[in-house]
């Protein structure tokens, strides 16, 4: 008992000093934007750390192994667990100044559902299962992975979506962001102050692309554009929590369970939910 718990520390060591030294990396190495012809990449510590920490993996350097990784996975709920904390007392501090947007503000917040209409069949007609719950149930950004990691555990399919997700719209999601912005605004359909309020999606770095786009289009406007995107950021990422947990995930799980069998079937597949659910008939007969 005692040799097993010695060697429970060790792993846990290990895992806080690599932990504390790809912090000091990535910390080190700093933000910074890639300014390219159609907009600016912003590279955050984060998407270093996550990068070099693959490769200290059994599949790459092999610096850390299975169980040691498992143990990297089990620790990630205590490590969100502060954020959500932080997310949760600013609803609270911030509840009045929501209530006085009116009604323009929290309604927006339902645009975010919107992944799940545009992404969703996408992502099944590509293959991808469970993982497509995660990955399609939001913009998936930091509240978002916090959420899925707290619904559905760090290990789930579920989980790996929403990360796979944040790490790409971590990298990529400034560019398309600024790139659509000049799209939506060249339409002429939309008022300049609601594509404003559109632009605060949860991300500080999407918005801030966005609505430079904007100001750029619309100078008359930028200064009550980015005070309105900057109310709708602030509520996405309070209200996200709210609207991910009782809309979002719920919903993309009964669509995902709905049509994942006839997209399976049209790509001459093993439905993954028609398998869950024969698994699960028959141990309720086993237990019979």
């Amino acid at each position: 008992m005692k040799e097993e718990s010695k060697t429970q520390r060790k792993k846990y060591t290990k895992v806080f000093i690599g932990a504390a030294v790809l912090i000091f990396i990535a910390d080190s190495i700093g933000p910074f934007d890639i300014t390219l012809p159609f907009g600016k990449v912003s590279m955050f510590p984060l998407i270093f750390a996550v990068l070099l920490g693959s490769l200290l993996g059994p599949n790459v350097l092999k610096i850390y192994t299975e169980d040691e990784c498992k143990v990297a996975s089990d620790m990630i709920m205590i490590v969100m667990a502060p954020y959500m904390v932080k997310m949760g007392i600013g609803a609270g501090h911030n509840l009045g100044a929501i209530v006085e947007m009116g009604p323009a503000l929290i309604l927006q917040e339902f645009g975010n559902l919107g992944t799940i209409i545009v992404a969703l069949p996408v992502a099944l007609l590509l293959g991808i299962k469970r993982e497509s719950i995660g990955a399609c149930y939001s913009i998936n950004r930091d509240v978002n992975l916090g959420l899925t990691m707290d619904m559905c555990g760090p290990d789930a399919a579920e989980t790996r979506g929403t990360f796979a997700v944040y790490i790409t719209g971590a990298v990529l999601g400034t560019i398309f962001s600024s790139m659509m912005a000049s799209v939506i605004a060249s339409l002429n359909i939309f008022h300049p102050l609601s594509l404003g309020m559109a632009a605060g999606v949860g991300s500080t770095s999407m918005m801030a692309a966005m609505t430079g786009t904007f100001s750029g289009i619309y100078p008359q406007y930028a200064e009550q554009m980015t005070v309105l995107a900057g109310t709708s950021d602030m509520l996405s990422g309070v209200d996200g929590v709210l609207m991910g947990t009782f809309i979002g995930l719920p919903l993309t799980r009964w669509c995902y369970n709905k049509f994942e069998p006839k997209v399976a079937k049209l790509r001459k597949e093993p439905s993954e939910v028609l398998k869950s659910e024969k698994e699960k008939k028959k141990s309720e007969a086993a237990s019979k």
